[in-house]
């Protein structure tokens, strides 16, 4: 079984297809995950004139259903990993079992909570610079957070715009000493101490500025084509978290290089278990990996 349809979950089940494996694949709260909110993704290879997120999630689905991956509308809400075969429970209450089970169900970036910054997401608001940076190039964005996430993102975004707004909520980054040096020493990255974000302005085209809110009152408008949060991200593993071991932060810990966790027969790939890069090329290469390690599993058993 495979839990989680982004492009982990829907590699894995195309290489565990074509290993006759016999996958069954539960989509998840949002079939084609976090691709799904991007425009345009001009940074997978292999399409020349880039593709949109959408359409990428659901070549890589077409593709697995047609190499004979048994893809459901479902989300797991119980899981128990003590034994095989797996036990899962679904949302319809309906339980189901398997062999071997692949983990892929992401990570879900902390927003802010604004009305209007989900009115406008893929439309100027973002959470992956690296992502979606190239398409403010020589104009003005905002980054907010002020940990080393956040510093990464506005240094990389420092390189291609003409200027980059920090909008920091205290009057000190939290970011190690090196990064704070890299965005203190841009000259086009300026920090906004002590402000919160209070919405995000924007018409039919997009986004055209962010209103903010300083800790001695006052109230101003910034102009920006590009507002990106650099807050964190939340793996979603709290349902296999009293059986599979994770970081302080929940991301699930695997072994080595390989998927395996401390649960044999269990695998994880993806953003749920990898905080670092977050890119769908890195996810989809774990969705394969995990296949791999699935089946030399499955394949010890016979």
């Amino acid at each position: 079984m495979i839990v989680g349809g982004g492009p982990a979950g829907y590699t894995a089940a195309i290489y565990a297809s074509r290993a006759n494996l016999s996958p069954v694949l539960y989509e998840g709260v949002q079939p084609g995950g976090q691709l799904t909110t991007t425009t345009d993704i001009e940074n997978y290879p292999g399409f020349e004139n880039g593709i949109s997120g959408q359409a990428l999630m659901d070549a890589m689905r077409l593709q697995a259903g047609r190499l004979g991956t048994d893809i459901r509308h479902g989300i797991v809400t119980e899981a128990d990993l003590s034994s095989r075969p797996f036990r899962l429970v679904l949302d319809n209450g309906t339980a189901v079992l398997a062999d071997s089970l692949i983990i892929a169900t992401g990570a879900t970036a902390k927003y802010l909570g604004l009305e209007s910054e989900e009115k406008f997401k893929g439309m100027g608001v973002s959470a992956c610079a690296t992502c979606d940076g190239f398409f403010y190039r020589n104009r003005k964005v905002a980054v907010v957070g002020g940990g080393d996430t956040a510093c990464e993102e506005a240094s990389y975004l420092a390189g291609i715009c003409e200027k980059v707004y920090m909008i920091v909520r205290r009057d000190v980054l939290r970011a190690s000493p090196a990064m704070q040096a890299r965005v203190l020493n841009a000259p086009n990255i300026e920090i906004l101490w002590n402000c919160n974000t209070v919405e995000v302005l924007g018409d039919l085209s997009g986004v055209t500025g962010v209103r903010l809110a300083a800790k001695d009152g006052r109230v101003f408008d910034i102009a920006v084509d590009g507002f990106f949060l650099a807050i964190g991200h939340h793996p979603n593993s709290e349902v296999f978290s009293k059986w599979v071991a994770t970081d302080a932060n929940g991301y699930i810990m695997t072994e080595g290089k390989s998927s395996r966790t401390n649960v044999e027969g269990v695998f994880a790939a993806g953003d749920v278990q990898n905080p670092m890069y977050r890119q769908a090329v890195t996810a989809a290469a774990s969705g394969c990996i995990a296949a791999l390690d699935a089946e030399k599993f499955l394949n010890s058993l016979k």
